[in-house]
């Protein structure tokens, strides 16, 4: 077994078929079936099952691909450290929901040390993602939330992890409109009132994506529902379309994009516990610490 059958496996196990994924891997279709069929007698296990409709993974094949993500992301991180043309600059990565605080945060530290040389990064993503980037060492702090809905699930996958977890704030539910949105001028309104408009959430593509995700009212059935995973094509899809999201009702100013949105109080109410991160027992760099610092400025609880 070797790293490139590992990713050979995961490509596969994220396309529609065995040509679309030799087409991205930029290899043959026959030799990427037999270099997971290698893979597969070494093993003794069928990862994947082949029919006359397509390919499928096969329950041993799921528990693989469940390792084969962790190892593939351990590689990564280490062939980026050790073999880039980047491997003398400083480093550090935070892993988040979307929330414009952290970003702050994160432009705070790079403008405090002004280094010359450094490679940061910054992963707006899915809330699963989150959790997954710090367990897997990708991110160093990761900034979560969870409303009563999720609570459980979220503080479970954080002890798996073996995670830890401090609380930053707890914000009501607010829905976010259009600045010419008719309920533009309103102080409060019920989700009941905006059955007729399409609902934004960003997409956790994932099959527990009711426990994960990052709006409060996740249990709620919305008529109307698009999901997506950029921050720009949901605004511009709420200006379209009239449509609205839940959020915590702080808005940046320092955000061009966020200048055209109005926020209303709900009604009801779920209010987010957000907060951060890190590896239990982990140790952090000097920009993770310093990253933290910025962090607890915005400390409430």
């Amino acid at each position: 077994m070797n790293i490139s059958q590992i990713k050979y496996v995961l490509e596969v196990a994220n396309s529609s078929s065995i040509r679309e994924a030799a087409t991205r891997l930029y290899i043959s279709q026959p030799a990427l079936s037999a270099s997971i069929k290698e893979l597969e007698d070494e093993l003794g296990i069928l990862i994947f099952e082949r029919t006359n409709k397509g390919i499928y993974l096969t329950d041993e094949g799921r528990e693989f691909v469940s390792y084969a993500k962790k190892v593939a992301s351990q590689y990564e991180i280490m062939e980026e450290r050790y073999l880039s043309k980047d491997a003398d600059k400083e480093r550090f990565s935070v892993s988040t929901q979307h929330f414009s605080f952290s970003i702050h945060a994160f432009t705070k530290v790079i403008k405090k040390y002004n280094l010359e040389k450094y490679v940061f990064s910054i992963h707006e993503t899915k809330t699963k993602d989150v959790l997954e980037d710090v367990k897997n060492l990708k991110s160093e702090v990761g900034i979560i939330s969870f409303s009563s809905t999720n609570e459980a699930v979220i503080k479970k996958l954080i002890k798996e992890y073996a995670l830890e977890f401090t609380p930053l704030m707890k914000r009501d539910a607010y829905i976010y409109v259009w600045k010419n949105h008719e309920f533009a001028g309103r102080e409060e309104i019920s989700i009941e009132e905006l059955a007729d408009y399409p609902f934004l959430s960003f997409d956790q593509s994932d099959n527990s994506n009711y426990y994960l995700a990052e709006e409060a009212l996740s249990d709620y059935d919305f008529p109307k529902s698009i999901k997506t995973d950029d921050r720009a094509t949901s605004m511009e899809i709420m200006s379209a379309l009239h449509g609205y999201s839940i959020g915590t009702g702080t808005l940046s100013s320092s955000k061009a994009i966020l200048k055209g949105l109005v926020a209303i109080k709900l009604k009801e109410e779920d209010p987010l516990t957000i907060g951060y991160i890190v590896r239990k027992g982990g140790i952090l760099s000097e920009y993770g610490e310093e990253y933290l610092k910025e962090l607890l400025k915005y400390k409430e609880l």
